[in-house]
């Protein structure tokens, strides 16, 4: 879910969930709901359709998973037992993950889009986004990055600076939603941007791409 609606749960019926009140529409394919009690656990850790995935790769050579979710030990050793050549990122987006992360082996990712809504207290992300840079001094930063950019031309003031805030944290690896990234215009306008901001940001050290007759600068691992 995006966060903006939220209800609670008074029962459970078999596989139906009795609500409180709302949500105010239908939900539509494809959308998540966040039960963000921590009494939550879900049974097994990959699907007949992860597992296809996983047999795929191994056939194609690849190696390189992110994986959702990951909050204890199992849920890397599940996909690296189908897949022991496996280069792991462990998306973080749950309380229980950001206390599993220091005895992750795998890179970290702060999956922003999730685990804000799954935190206690929204400011609490902050906590987070040192955390995780805390253990992973490469963790990547992701999702709710430049949104404005997927619905106009002009980035919002709040995207500007959380960018600015990102980089002064340490992030270096920053990877945008899935919105931004459904026009070829606004995914290079988040990364002009980008671009601009890590310029301006001191702690930034900028490298130099040549493509063709033109020779950009521009922030590492950005």
């Amino acid at each position: 879910g995006n966060g903006e609606e939220a209800v609670r749960v008074l029962a459970v019926d078999g596989d139906r969930l009795i609500l409180e009140d709302g949500p105010r529409r239908v939900l539509g394919p494809g959308e998540s709901v966040n039960i963000v009690d921590p009494s939550l656990r879900i049974a097994g850790r990959l699907t007949e359709r992860d597992e296809a995935y996983l047999a795929a790769m191994r056939e194609l050579g690849l190696r390189r998973v992110m994986l959702s979710f990951v909050e204890e030990p199992d849920d890397l050793a599940a996909v690296r037992g189908l897949l022991p050549e496996a280069e792991l990122v462990a998306k973080i987006e749950s309380q229980r993950g950001l206390s599993f992360a220091p005895r992750a082996e795998a890179r970290l990712m702060a999956a922003r889009g999730d685990l804000f809504l799954e935190l206690e207290q929204p400011h609490h992300v902050l906590r987070a986004l040192r955390q995780l840079l805390a253990v992973d001094p490469q963790a990547i930063v992701a999702s709710r990055i430049c949104d404005s950019l997927a619905w106009r031309e002009e980035p919002s003031c709040q995207d500007v600076t959380d960018i600015g805030c990102l980089l002064a944290l340490g992030y270096r690896t920053l990877m945008l939603g899935d919105e931004v990234c459904l026009r070829r215009d606004s995914v290079l306008a988040a990364l002009d941007l980008i671009q601009a901001i890590a310029r301006e940001t001191p702690e930034v050290e900028l490298r130099t791409r040549t493509r063709g007759a033109r020779t950009q600068r521009e922030p590492a691992h950005v």
